[in-house]
C-alpha cells in the first residue's frame, strides 16, 4: 500500500473570529477544498461566549445567565467541522489541561464584555501574532484566507482578527498569499433580488429592502481576484451551518442569524488577495474574470 505524503497535498487555513463564521462566510470553499482532496485547516481565535442565543430552551447558555455558551459552541465547531471533512482548532487551546482558549469573545463596541482583560480585542498584538504565525509555520499552507480590514461587518473581534493574521504573516520571510472573503456587488445585489422574489419567505423571516445598506465585504466587482463556485458542495455548507443551532437558522436556500433577516445561500463565495504588510486588499488583474479556487494564485 502506498501512503500519500500529506505534505505533497495542497494545505489551506482559515482563520475566523467566531464559531460559526466559518461556516458562514467561508463554509462553500472549505466544502470545495475538502472535496477536492485538499487539506483543509480552521483557525478559531474565541469560542463565541457573547453571542445570542436563538432556541429558547438554550437561552441559559448566554453570557448573562449560566455563561456556558463557549464550551456548548465548541462542539458545534465540532460537529460544523466534522460534516465539512477540514481539520480545526481553537487559538491557544490546551485539552490536556482543559484549557479550552487563550482569548474571549469580546462582544460589541461599548458592551461590559469588551472590558473583559480576555477580550480579544484586549489581546496583545505581538503575542497574538506569535501565536497564530507558530500555527501558520506548523501547518504551512499554500494560503491563508480570513477577513478585510472591515471585518466583513465591522465586528471589532473580525477586524482584531484582520489585522492579527496581517502581522503574523507581515513577521514571516515568504508568508503564503491571503484571501479576504468579500462579495462582488452584483452578486450581493442577484442574491437580495432572488430573497425578494421568494414571498413564502416573508412572515417567518425578515426580507431586506432593496435600499438597505450592505454590510463592508459588499465590494465592487473588480477588486474580486478569486471565486469559490460550487452549487454541488453548497450541501456540505448547509450542513455545517445546522450544527450552529445555537447561531444560526437554516432555511430552503437561506439562513438567518438572531435578527432573523434572510440571507441567500447561493452556491458561491467571493475572494480578494490582501496585502498582509498593509491590510489592503490588492488591486485585481486588469482584465479577465475572477478565478476559480484559492490555490490558483501569483
Amino acid at each position: 500500500m502506498t501512503v500519500m505524503d500529506t505534505r505533497d497535498v495542497p494545505r489551506l487555513l482559515f482563520v475566523h473570529a467566531h464559531p460559526d463564521d466559518e461556516s458562514l462566510a467561508t463554509g462553500l470553499a472549505l466544502a470545495h477544498h475538502s472535496r477536492a482532496g485538499h487539506e483543509v485547516h480552521v483557525l478559531t481565535a474565541t469560542l463565541g461566549e457573547e453571542g445570542e442565543v436563538i432556541p429558547p430552551e438554550l437561552a441559559h447558555l448566554a453570557a448573562d445567565r449560566d455563561d456556558t455558551l463557549g464550551p456548548h459552541r465548541r462542539e458545534e465547531l465540532r460537529a460544523a467541522m466534522a460534516a465539512l471533512g477540514v481539520r480545526h482548532r481553537v487559538l491557544g487551546e490546551g485539552p490536556a489541561a482543559g484549557v479550552l482558549s487563550r482569548y474571549r469573545d469580546s462582544g460589541m463596541v461599548g458592551s461590559p464584555s469588551a472590558s473583559n482583560p480576555r477580550a480579544w480585542v484586549n489581546a496583545d498584538p505581538q503575542e497574538a501574532a506569535a501565536l497564530v504565525r507558530a500555527v501558520v509555520e506548523e501547518i504551512a499552507p499554500d494560503v491563508v484566507v480570513t477577513y478585510d480590514a472591515q471585518g466583513g461587518y465591522s465586528h471589532p473581534d473580525h477586524i482584531q482578527v484582520h489585522r492579527i493574521v496581517c502581522a503574523a504573516l507581515a513577521g514571516m520571510s515568504t508568508p503564503p498569499a491571503l484571501f479576504a472573503a468579500v462579495t462582488p456587488r452584483t452578486w450581493a445585489q442577484e442574491d437580495r433580488a432572488w430573497v425578494r422574489d421568494h414571498p413564502e419567505l416573508r412572515g417567518a423571516w425578515t426580507v431586506p429592502a432593496p435600499t438597505d445598506p450592505y454590510p463592508p465585504s459588499v465590494v465592487d466587482d473588480a477588486l474580486v481576484t478569486h471565486a469559490v463556485i460550487d452549487p454541488d458542495a453548497l450541501a456540505d455548507q448547509v450542513a455545517a451551518l445546522r450544527e450552529h443551532v445555537t447561531q444560526v437558522t437554516v432555511g430552503d436556500g437561506v439562513y438567518a442569524l438572531s435578527n432573523d433577516i434572510a440571507a441567500r445561500l447561493s452556491g458561491r463565495e467571493g475572494y480578494a488577495l490582501l496585502d498582509p504588510r498593509t491590510g489592503a486588499l490588492r488591486p485585481a488583474a486588469p482584465a479577465g474574470p475572477a478565478r476559480l479556487g484559492l490555490l490558483d494564485v501569483e
